[in-house]
């Protein structure tokens, strides 16, 4: 008997464009940075990444076959280590001979610096002598395109060996003069045949055209029109380049995804990173460790109608937490540990801030260096209390008095606090290495992008705002790698930001699993429903660079209705087919309502209860309702219920069919009649209670069809109908015939607990 062996690697090959080559690049690099196993080798973490990267670069052009395009949207998690992931792609690119990469780093001169930094360093440019690099940061001379248009000729030239040949990485600000210089500077190039990756870091900011929205407004279609700065300079990038392939890196994805699929910089692929052992993100602080999450009262958040005039008692208290954690911390010899404090985008709140916090500093300082005993007994009473919540968290915490002896003093004296703003005019560097601890006092300079080495302590007293998702959310730079030290984290913030990181940790999730296999299968991303959750507080991502509007529906607490299920002849069928092998394979769990004896016949109805994933399974996912805002609708919802079960296997439902009884064991519905309005949809579904008469109370023999469900359960009641005009009058065909004499039709009634906001985008279409 022969054995079957099933040969496993990087890749699935389904739809990928080709192979790539893991070479000696990606795997000096991935050695580098410290992926080693004990036996020299590259340890289970490191595999994992070139896994990944390979995933990427196999949905690229290849470099082999051309001219070609492509774009490709990279989806990981904030503070997760996106850099790496494109670090080790343009490793893995230049094993596999692409001559040209760019990376359009950072919005800002100090963000840019890094990334060119961290390239240089990581792939080892400064400490080799192949020149299989050359690096240009903000090409702009003709220096540096005579340094290109020679690399490219070495490549051109079939006598000069490709592993002799240079790849040209160039590095470049997200910013409009920069990018026209660098599109000069390679525009009259001989570039056919050079196969390029562009990689958009941060690819949600700045990159999208601004003036989507008012192009959509102005008649234009989506790539007409006016376009924003920047979006325009990335195109004119791109087309340069018959041989490309645009990579979006983003932990922010919802404007990436809801741009109109005919958009130019809309993605065709997904690729979900995972982040590496021991990262902490919004699961890890709101959903698993909500402890570690602090309420700044509402009082004390700052705003022009909430003037503080003094330092607020939350930041008193955050900052005894973190300085205790200072002391704690350098008996465990980390590298760094710092505080952020956020409270606004205007740099006179932040200067506000840092003077409170240095003036708090100084006099914790003399009174714990002075002589009068009651003050300073004071004080460390009230610094007790921070290392009892620190407690509850760090199980090996050093005792009380040794943290408070002279080592505190010392920590509060030597913890650099500085304002992270160009209120001065450029925004300093943060210069680790001078201090062990820092407090960082800023605003946008320390959103996306921003990493705070070693950050324990996080207090961001400012209002939600618009409840923009991705901008709240890149606020969050206290996500990352804390594994080790996770119990010294705090995050203090209002209620309304907790309410709001609960949901976009729910919304993301929800992104993720609706995209999962779009990247597993390759599939292109035309091909995805626009829709995700997104809670009621929250707004997806900024309007003007949506071309299309975005619908919201809500299912909680409310009854979801099929409005036409006569829209089409042929779903009526299919649809009677599908009621009766339900009602057939599942008769014997259905029984009589209860109800009073005095009920009219169509008010007694046949009631089941039986598992919410059957229901789903032989029910909804088999009904077909064709009218556009029905199937939208009907399809969220049914979503939903598959995301709810994920978590609840073993729920159960009711389901009616409403107006029936047994016969013979059999279920057989009454047709009810019901009349369409000018649009023609069911006018009405519901019979109402009955009439107040001389013997009984209003609804008291029948409370009416609204209140057959069960309010703490899913509910489907399925009713048979005919549909006759506005008039009453029936709906015949050419031929004379009644069209509508048994049309089957469901109603739903979704309770709160399993009820989520949907966003959809329902014109974004080709």
């Amino acid at each position: 008997m022969s054995e079957i062996i099933e040969i496993t690697g990087a890749s699935s090959n389904k739809n990928t464009k080709w192979k790539p080559y893991q070479g000696e690049e990606i795997e000096a690099l991935i050695k580098h940075k410290g992926f080693v196993s004990d036996y020299g080798g590259i340890n289970e973490i490191g595999e994992k990444i070139i896994d990944e990267t390979y995933r990427i670069l196999e949905m690229c052009a290849d470099p082999n076959k051309n001219p070609d395009t492509e774009t490709g949207l990279i989806l990981g998690y904030v503070q997760s280590g996106k850099t790496l992931s494109f670090t080790s792609l343009t490793a893995l690119a230049r094993d596999n001979n692409f001559q040209i990469v760019i990376i359009i780093a950072g919005t800002s001169r100090a963000l840019s610096t890094q990334t060119y930094k961290r390239m240089r360093t990581d792939l080892r440019i400064d400490n080799r002598h192949d020149r299989k690099w050359v690096i240009i940061p903000n090409a702009n001379t003709l220096e540096d395109r005579d340094t290109i248009e020679m690399k490219l000729d070495q490549w051109a030239d079939k006598t000069y060996l490709n592993e002799r040949c240079s790849t040209v990485l160039l590095t470049v600000m997200k910013n409009g003069n920069h990018l026209r210089n660098l599109t000069q500077v390679l525009r009259g190039l001989n570039l056919k045949g050079v196969p390029t990756l562009i990689i958009d870091d941060e690819s949600d900011q700045a990159s999208l055209n601004t003036r989507g929205r008012s192009n959509a407004r102005a008649g234009n279609e989506v790539n007409e029109g006016e376009a924003s700065t920047i979006y325009r300079r990335i195109n004119n990038l791109r087309e340069i380049f018959p041989h490309h392939t645009l990579l979006q890196y983003t932990a922010t994805p919802q404007a990436n995804l809801f741009v109109n699929i005919m958009d130019r910089l809309s993605p065709n692929f997904i690729k979900l990173l995972t982040p590496g052992e021991g990262y902490t993100g919004g699961k890890s602080f709101f959903i698993q460790n909500p402890n570690l999450i602090r309420r700044i009262p509402t009082n004390e958040i700052p705003s022009n109608n909430n003037i503080l005039q003094e330092p607020p008692e939350s930041l008193l208290y955050a900052l005894k937490v973190f300085f205790l954690g200072v002391v704690a911390d350098k008996y465990q010899d980390f590298r760094n540990r710092s505080m952020m404090v956020h409270p606004s985008r205007l740099t006179n709140s932040q200067n506000i801030f840092f003077s409170w916090i240095r003036n708090i500093s100084e006099s914790w300082v003399r009174l714990l260096e002075s002589n009068d005993d009651d003050d300073k007994k004071e004080l460390l009473n009230e610094f007790r209390l921070a290392y009892n919540d620190l407690t509850l968290t760090v199980s090996d915490l050093p005792a009380f008095e040794k943290l408070t002896s002279n080592n505190l003093i010392h920590a509060i004296k030597n913890t650099r606090i500085i304002e992270v703003n160009a209120r001065n005019g450029m925004t300093p560097e943060i210069r680790w290495n001078d201090f062990y601890s820092h407090i960082l006092i800023g605003g946008q300079a320390m959103d996306r992008g921003f990493t705070v080495e070693g950050l324990t302590v996080t207090y961001m007293p400012r209002s939600l705002a618009t409840g923009q998702i991705d901008t709240t959310l890149q606020r969050a730079r206290f996500f990352g790698y804390k594994q080790a030290y996770f119990g010294f984290c705090r995050v203090w913030v209002d209620q309304n930001n907790i309410d709001a990181y609960m949901s976009i940790v729910e919304h993301g999730e929800d992104v993720r699993s609706r995209l999962e296999e779009y990247d597993l299968n390759n599939k292109h991303l035309n091909e995805w429903e626009r829709e995700t959750v997104v809670d009621g507080i929250l707004r997806l991502t900024r309007p003007n660079i949506l071309y299309d509007d975005l619908d919201r529906d809500y299912f909680g607490s409310e009854w979801f209705v099929i409005r036409a299920p006569h829209d089409s002849d042929s779903s009526i069928p299919l649809n009677q087919n599908v009621v009766n092998n339900f009602f057939n394979t599942y008769e014997q769990n259905f029984k009589d309502d209860e109800g009073h004896v005095n009920r009219a016949n169509f008010q007694k109805h046949q009631v089941a209860v039986i598992s919410l994933s059957d229901m789903l399974k032989y029910l909804l996912n088999r009904l077909k309702f064709t009218k556009e805002s029905d199937s939208q609708t009907f399809s969220s919802l049914r979503g939903i219920i598959s995301s709810y079960l994920n978590e609840n296997l073993d729920e159960t439902c009711l389901i009616y069919a409403m107006s029936a009884k047994k016969t013979g064991g059999k279920i057989e519905q009454e047709i009810r009649e019901r009349r369409t309005n000018i649009n023609n949809e069911i006018k009405q579904y519901f019979s109402g209670p009955n009439n107040q008469t001389k013997d009984f109370e209003r609804g008291e023999k029948y409370p009416g069809d609204r209140s057959i469900r069960d309010r703490n359960r899913l509910t489907v009641q399925v009713h048979r109908l005919k549909l006759t005009d506005i008039n009453g009058e029936d709906i015949m065909d050419e031929n004379g015939n009644t069209m509508y004499e048994d049309v089957p039709s469901i109603v739903i009634w979704i309770p709160e607990n399993i009820g989520k906001d949907i966003i959809r985008q329902p014109e974004n279409k080709i």
